[in-house]
C-alpha cells in the first residue's frame, strides 16, 4: 500500500473481554502527520451519540529520540492516559507527529474496566495501529556519523 493515503483506514474488532462492544478505529496518514481516532460501540448503543473523549497531539523528539513530546489538547480524565500513552508509543515507532482522539470506555467488560482489561485493549489498539502503519515505520537504525538511514 503506498503511503500517504487519501483514504482513512476504518475498522473495528473486539474490545477484549467484551460481548457486544466493538472499538472503531478510524486512521487517516497523511504526508507529515498521522491522525488516529477511536471510539467503543456496544450492540445496543449504536444509535446513541458518544462523548468526546480526550485529544492528544505528539511528536518525536530529535534530541531524546526514546521519548516523544505530547501536549493534550483535549482532556477527559477517564480516557487521557490511555490518549497519550498511545501517541507518544505511536510517535516514537513512526517518528511522525499524530494526533490522537480516543473516547474508548471500559464501561462494558466484563469486570467493568479493570487495569488487566484496559492493558489487554491497549495491546489491541497498538498491535492494530502498527499493522496499518508497516509503510511508514522508520527505521531506527543509524549510520556511523549519526544520521538516521533515510
Amino acid at each position: 500500500m503506498e503511503y500517504p493515503i487519501d483514504e482513512p483506514v476504518q475498522l473495528s474488532f473486539p474490545l477484549p473481554r467484551s460481548l457486544d462492544t466493538k472499538i472503531h478505529m478510524r486512521l487517516t496518514i497523511k504526508s507529515k502527520v498521522i491522525m488516529l481516532f477511536l471510539t467503543t460501540v456496544a450492540v445496543d448503543d449504536q444509535n446513541q451519540a458518544v462523548p468526546m473523549g480526550s485529544f492528544v497531539y505528539a511528536l518525536p523528539d530529535r534530541y531524546n529520540p526514546s521519548q516523544p513530546l505530547s501536549t493534550t489538547i483535549y482532556s477527559v480524565e477517564a480516557t487521557l492516559e490511555f490518549t497519550t500513552r498511545l501517541a507518544k508509543i505511536l510517535a516514537k515507532k513512526t517518528q511522525m507527529p499524530i494526533y490522537v482522539g480516543n473516547s474508548i470506555s471500559f464501561a462494558n467488560t466484563g469486570l467493568g474496566g479493570t487495569v488487566e482489561e484496559e492493558m489487554e485493549a491497549f495491546k489491541q489498539v497498538v498491535e492494530v495501529s502498527l499493522d496499518k502503519l508497516q509503510g511508514v515505520i522508520k527505521s531506527t537504525v543509524a549510520l556511523p556519523n549519526g544520521t538516521g538511514s533515510s
